[in-house]
């Protein structure tokens, strides 16, 4: 059965037990590059993490959709990037017709009491947040994990998320509880960092053609 197009697996939520520890990763993915997989392996070592969930968006509200790919080809270029069996490649948000993140993460913990959930994102994503629809209940519904980014070190020390909820951060070195931490509860973790970007990469292809 397939929906939209796409294998029906890709439109489940990845299975998962009581007493998980979960990292969800989302973005566009377009296309997904070896940045991307080091911040999932970052999170993946650093917060001590059972799966992490790499959800492909249909598209992100806050950028065109122009040069966006189809869902399908983000989907098939991150399974071949992401071999770790921890990482499930998921598209669960396409039928469930969620475009907004806080919708996300509030039908992922209504439909996995139990589980134990962390978002996971690149500090360069720390600068908007707070254009994001409903920041503050995203920061309100589970704990976050920023991952450094080049030239995004110091957006934890300026971002409006990071002023707004200076009180709940954690140290680095208790990053490995912080799935199990009550939100709002956040970290910045440190560690290698990659200059690949997408939009650098569509820019590079766009020259090529």
């Amino acid at each position: 059965m397939t929906f939209d197009g796409l294998n029906a697996r890709y439109l489940r939520m990845p299975y998962v037990e009581k007493g998980m520890v979960v990292g969800l990763f989302g973005g566009s993915f377009n296309p997904p590059h070896a940045g991307h997989l080091l911040v999932a392996e970052i999170a993946l070592r650093r917060l001590k993490l059972d799966q992490l969930w790499w959800m492909v968006t249909p598209g992100n509200p806050l950028k065109s959709t122009r040069q966006l790919r189809p869902l399908a080809d983000r989907l098939a270029l991150s399974e071949a990037l992401a071999e770790d069996p921890k990482i499930k490649v998921t598209a669960f948000e396409a039928k469930y017709r969620v475009r907004y993140t806080a919708d996300t993460l509030a039908l992922v913990k209504a439909r996995n009491p139990g589980v134990d959930f962390v978002w996971i994102m690149g500090a360069d994503s720390l600068r908007d947040f707070h254009r994001w629809q409903r920041w503050q209940a995203i920061a309100l519904t589970f704990p976050i994990a920023v991952i450094d980014r080049p030239g995004a070190t110091l957006s934890f020390l300026s971002s409006m998320m990071a002023k707004t909820f200076d009180y709940a951060r954690q140290d680095e070195d208790d990053a490995a509880l912080l799935a199990r931490m009550q939100a709002p509860a956040w970290t910045f973790i440190h560690g290698p960092r990659s200059s690949l970007s997408s939009s650098a990469i569509r820019a590079a292809e766009a020259d090529e053609a």
